[in-house]
């Protein structure tokens, strides 16, 4: 068997700011998932979004440090329309998110915005301009 990339693990220093955050942006987190040290949310096409803390990461990897600098990871969430773009990125961003890039209409055809999640990753908006 090959490898395949299945899921894609968040250390969060804030569980629940986390989880509320991806949760804003529609994905599907259980209601008590906060109380738990690792945490995993399906995501479309089968593969998963994975939550995990400090102390579990560190009681699994003593040795373990973050990585610094910045990005560290960058993940980009699909939206209806242009109009969506502009609306979650003005949510997301009146709620408290640190707003990286307003939204603007690429030059690849696509309506982008970026924002940063409460670890300091890289979150992007698109959609396809019509």
């Amino acid at each position: 068997m090959t490898a395949q990339l299945d899921c894609i693990d968040l250390v969060t220093t804030d569980l629940a700011a986390s989880l509320a955050f991806y949760r804003s942006l529609g994905l599907d987190i259980a209601p008590d998932a906060e109380t738990q040290p690792h945490v995993e949310a399906p995501l479309p096409g089968g593969m998963r979004l994975m939550w995990d803390t400090l102390d579990v990461v560190r009681s699994m990897h003593p040795d373990w440090t973050a990585p610094s600098g910045s990005p560290r990871v960058g993940l980009a969430f699909r939206c209806a329309d242009p109009a969506e773009v502009d609306a979650t990125y003005r949510r997301l961003v009146a709620a408290g998110r640190p707003g990286v890039a307003e939204p603007f209409d690429a030059p690849w055809g696509q309506r982008y915005a970026s924002l940063l999640d409460p670890d300091g990753n890289g979150v992007d908006l698109y959609a396809a301009i019509a």
